[in-house]
Parts: C-alpha cells; sequence; structure tokens
C-alpha cells in the first residue's frame, strides 16, 4: 500500500488587492493580536472572490486557492496543470513553505527540495558552489553530505567553469541549470518544480526531465511538476491535478487529466442574449457567439479560427450602413487584432442574421484571449459588448524544438524557416 507524503485539507489562500491593512492603526493591531497571539480567524477578512483574471469582481480581496483537498503518494509523479492565474504557482509555494495558507493544513513526510523561480533559494553575492552548501544546509543536510554529492550536481549543471563565480553574473539560463542540479541532487524525499525549466535550452531540458522521471521511477521520491506543456506533462507524470481559478477541477490520471485541460481550449459557445451589460440602440443584438477551429478540435496557433455571431435585427429599420466589429484582447486586456466589415466585405448580406469570420493560420500565440464585439447601424452603435467570448489557444511545440515559445517574446508567432 502506498504511503501518502503529503496531504492537502480545505486548503485556500486569500489575497488582498490594492492597499493592505485595514485604514486604521487601531484596527490593525486588533488584527494582529487577534490572528497572531490569539491564533484565530482574522475578523477583518471580506468574503472573497475566485480568482477568476477575466472578471472584475467587488472585493478587494480574491482567493488564489479555494477549498483544495488531494493527496500524493510517495514516488507519486504528478503534473499540476491549468491557465495561467489558476492558482498552480500559489499551491507549489504553499507546498514549499514560502508562503503560508489563509486556511486549512498541509501535512508533509518528509524534506522538500523546490526550483520556483529563478534565483529561488540563491544568494546573489555567493559563488555557484557556496549556494550549493547553502541549499543543502537549508535542507537540513550535513556538510559531509553535500560535498559528496558536489562534483555530480556540478557536472549535471554543466557551469563548472563558472562555479566559483558569484551567481549575480549568471544569465537565467545558468542559474536554472545549477538550481535544478542541487534541488535534483541533494538528499530530499520530496521534488517541485515550477516551469521555470522553459528558460533552459532544448537539450537541457530533455536532460531535466529524464533525471525527474529517474528521481520518480528509479529512486521512488516524489515529483510535482507544473508546465504548459502537455507533451512534457505526460511523458514524465503518472498522475494530474487540474485547477481552474483556484479550484480542482480534475485529478486522476494524467492521461484524463490533460484531455479534461485541453477540451477547455477547443470550440466555445456563449450565449450573448443575456449579457446586461452593453451599449447601443438594439437595432441590431448579438444573441449567440461561437469561437472554434475548422476541424472542431483544440484551438492551436496556424489552423484556421472562426468567429461566427447570430444577431437579431430591428424589422422597422431601414438599413442604409451597416458595420460589424472583433476586436480580440489578450489577458492582459491588450488589443492584439481587430477584424472589421469595413476593411474588406461591408457588403455581407445582414439579412441572414449571422456573419463569420475566419482568420486564416492564426497567428496569435498560445494564452487566454477575448473578444469586444460591436456593430453600428446607419452610423449608430446598434450593439457593443466588451470582454465576451473567452477562448484559450493551445500550448504546444509549433517549431518541432523540444521547446515551448517564452510567453514574454510577443503576441504572435511566425510561420518561419531557416535556410
Amino acid at each position: 500500500m502506498s504511503t501518502p507524503v503529503i496531504k492537502v485539507e480545505n486548503l485556500s489562500k486569500a489575497y488582498q488587492l490594492g492597499k493592505i491593512g485595514t485604514g486604521t492603526i487601531s484596527r490593525d493591531i486588533e488584527r494582529f493580536w487577534i490572528t497572531k497571539v490569539m491564533g484565530k480567524e482574522d475578523p477583518f477578512l471580506k468574503i472573497g472572490e475566485t480568482n477568476d483574471r477575466s472578471v472584475k469582481g467587488q472585493s478587494d480581496i480574491v482567493w488564489s486557492l479555494k477549498d483544495i483537498n488531494f493527496e500524493i503518494n510517495q514516488g507519486d509523479a504528478v503534473g499540476v496543470i491549468g491557465r495561467n492565474g489558476a492558482g498552480k504557482s500559489t499551491l507549489l509555494k504553499l507546498l514549499s513553505r514560502v508562503t503560508g495558507p489563509t486556511t486549512g493544513e498541509i501535512k508533509v513526510k518528509g524534506r522538500i527540495a523546490s526550483l520556483l523561480e529563478v534565483g529561488t533559494g540563491f544568494h546573489p553575492e555567493l559563488t555557484g558552489k557556496e549556494n550549493i552548501y547553502l541549499n543543502g544546509a537549508i535542507l537540513g543536510m550535513r556538510k559531509k553530505e553535500i560535498t559528496r554529492k558536489l562534483d555530480e550536481i556540478i557536472d549535471f549543471s554543466g557551469v563548472e567553469r563558472y562555479i566559483d563565480t558569484p551567481v549575480k553574473r549568471y544569465s537565467s539560463g545558468m542559474y536554472v541549470r545549477l538550481a535544478f542540479a542541487v534541488a535534483a541532487h541533494l538528499e530530499s524525499e520530496i521534488l517541485i518544480v515550477d516551469e521555470v525549466l522553459a528558460v533552459g535550452d532544448a537539450e537541457f531540458q530533455k536532460k531535466c526531465l529524464g533525471k525527474m522521471g529517474d528521481i520518480s521511477k528509479g529512486q521512488g521520491r516524489t515529483v510535482l511538476f507544473v508546465s504548459h506543456n502537455m507533451a512534457s506533462v505526460q511523458n514524465l507524470c503518472t498522475k494530474g491535478i487540474m485547477l481552474e481559478h483556484g479550484m480542482i477541477k480534475a485529478v486522476g490520471n494524467i492521461e484524463e487529466v490533460v484531455r479534461e485541460y485541453l477540451s477547455k481550449s477547443r470550440d466555445e459557445d456563449v450565449v450573448l442574449a443575456d449579457i446586461s451589460k452593453r451599449k447601443g440602440n438594439g437595432k441590431l443584438r448579438f444573441v449567440h457567439g461561437h469561437v472554434g477551429c475548422e476541424d472542431n478540435e483544440t484551438i492551436e496557433t496556424f489552423k484556421n479560427l472562426t468567429i461566427k455571431l447570430d444577431f437579431n435585427l430591428d424589422p422597422t429599420v431601414v438599413i442604409a450602413q451597416k458595420r460589424i466589429d472583433i476586436g480580440i484582447n489578450n489577458f492582459m486586456g491588450d488589443r492584439v487584432a481587430w477584424l472589421s466589415t469595413s476593411n474588406i466585405n461591408d457588403a455581407f448580406n445582414i439579412q441572414n442574421n449571422s456573419i463569420e469570420f475566419t482568420i486564416k493560420n492564426l497567428p496569435l500565440a498560445p494564452g487566454d484571449y477575448s473578444c469586444n464585439i460591436y456593430s453600428e447601424i446607419n452610423n449608430e452603435v446598434a450593439d457593443w459588448l466588451t470582454e465576451v467570448m473567452d477562448f484559450s489557444i493551445a500550448e504546444k511545440d509549433y517549431y518541432q524544438s523540444g521547446k515551448l515559445v517564452p510567453r514574454n517574446q510577443g503576441s504572435i508567432l511566425l510561420n518561419y524557416n531557416i535556410k
């Protein structure tokens, strides 16, 4: 029978947006006394909201995680997946004890080595070698144990030439190489890795995945791995946890969990008629929207994407001029693309009560998007809705290079080759 090494019960984490504090010194002191000294619940904590980035909430408290429950057994390789803002990194920080939970309990059996962000756990003024000893000491290892592993760590990292150089002079790739080598080789029972491996090159990523597989299958240690690369997750992990808006949406066999996650990136049907937040005189009113790829499968870059809108028309209006626009925004709300009948086809047949835009060879990068939809009849705004028809473009190794394109490298992907 497998032994649980991590048990999470009713785990929640709340964050306050904007200013921190109750507003008065006396109430801040009261909050400190009740929560820190007496160990009771925070009386000033408002009832919060789930962490949905696409919706502006009414409260300044958001629940990054809400009522999470699961068990992980010794030797399990667990993939933690979900969209940006789902709560993955918060969960790993709680498990690593970087931060504490708002409510709930985490029971851990064994030492944890974690790699959450580039440079986590390293002192910039110390050399690479000194940081290896520092990390080992934090894990509770003796100097003799660390020395025994030292040559193996340095060899795996590939930064031997710089091992006596302060790590503040390392590139981000060198940081990750050494940090992973330290976390993987020191004697911890649980290894937690966030998606920082994307910083490394394809060869090193492959090397890391192989090492994590050996740690889990060969050494019987437990691995938690966060990544947007579903191929890597499926190759490494046997179990999966899918988070959505801070709550568990799926847990179990990794193939089933990944299938559930990818289904969220498929066709999106939205009832627009029920949305109250809109502008316009109502002479045209959007009632239904659909976003999907030509094959009705996962929405991916370089496929053809179709956006279809159904609408109702006021039958008493004589239409002299008409226009329909779609603005596509990224998850930060920035405009990344614009489609308009005024550009290419203002003679479309509006009497069909529907219109379909097709984006050929979709160039948008993987991530979460939403649409603003706008219509004009006779030069007056008829219907205007913002941040509707959310859809996700799936992460994928689009260039067959063994790695994902970093998210900070723009909102589009170019279909190019090199000679």
